[in-house]
């Protein structure tokens, strides 16, 4: 008897041990799928940001733009074109349509813009929702309907040759643009692909590896999506990228369908490709580019 009250005692107790750990892993599990949003979107909303970009010669020429997504959300972007270009719809120059990464907003991307338009193309740039001064709150599928508010825009009412649209996707917008371009009414010049992830969980396995993939709802599956894109795609990765491995970046391009090419970087962080890819990264883009639409 006095075994079996001691052997029950140590069960309790060894209950009790365990549970603590137990309850702080499903507390904890639980927050993440109150807040996974939080873990995937760091938007930066107006007024952050400079949105006042220099005004000149020297400088692009940025038209702003509101247009309104198919659930009904106002969206707000930029179309930027090369200095001394007068008309934002020119005949013949390329436009590439840019989907950024998950943080900030198009501001903070201003920068790269004044390179991009000297390839020479324009670009157009959104924000998507929640971000900028763009409406509502960022989900995947909101993503996705943004992505294809901004080629309806180009299309139809500024009556932008498809022919001559490249979707340029960064990081998360990588995703954004894979989608957009598996869709059968959307047909660009090509696509490029930079510093993009294969999908969210296997981002997730590798910054959080105790979060079971069936919790997570956001998938961007882009791994899944790539082989059924027909038209020539750009792929651009640093193997020194410290935020979204390499790996992603060559899984992705060897998913992919002919035509497609890779350029690789060293030493590039995440968000350092056209500063530490200098001349040579831009003169990449510009090949493709004129490839697809001509010089």
């Amino acid at each position: 008897m006095t075994s079996r009250r001691t052997s029950a005692k140590r069960r309790r107790i060894l209950w009790r041990i365990a549970r603590i750990p137990l309850l702080a892993t499903i507390f904890f599990l639980g927050l993440f799928m109150l807040f996974e949003d939080s873990f995937i979107y760091f938007p930066s909303k107006y007024p952050d940001g400079n949105w006042q970009p220099p005004v000149g010669a020297a400088f692009p020429r940025v038209e702003d733009c509101t247009f309104i997504a198919s659930d009904g959300v106002k969206l707000h972007g930029w179309h930027c074109t090369p200095p001394g270009r007068l008309e934002a719809t020119a005949e013949g120059r390329p436009v590439l349509l840019w989907f950024h990464g998950n943080a900030g907003n198009l501001t903070h991307r201003y920068d790269t813009i004044v390179n991009l338009v000297r390839l020479p193309a324009d670009v157009f740039i959104l924000d998507y929702r929640g971000y900028g001064r763009s409406d509502a709150e960022p989900s995947e599928k909101g993503l996705y309907l943004d992505g294809r508010a901004a080629w309806d825009f180009l299309t139809d009412q500024r009556g932008v040759d498809p022919n001559r649209i490249v979707l340029f996707g960064r990081s998360l917008g990588g995703a954004v643009a894979i989608e957009l371009a598996t869709r059968q009414d959307v047909t660009p010049a090509g696509v490029i692909i930079e510093s993009a992830f294969t999908s969210v969980p296997d981002m997730a396995a590798q910054i959080m590896p105790l979060i079971p993939r069936v919790l997570i709802r956001t998938q961007m599956r882009s791994i899944e999506r790539i082989a059924s894109i027909q038209v020539p795609k750009l792929f651009v990765h640093s193997v020194d990228d410290e935020i979204i491995p390499f790996d992603h970046g060559r899984r992705l391009f060897e998913a992919a369908a002919e035509p497609k090419q890779f350029y690789r970087l060293e030493g590039a962080g995440h968000n350092e490709t056209d500063l530490v890819g200098g001349q040579a990264y831009l003169d990449a883009l510009a090949q493709f580019i004129v490839s697809l639409v001509g010089s």
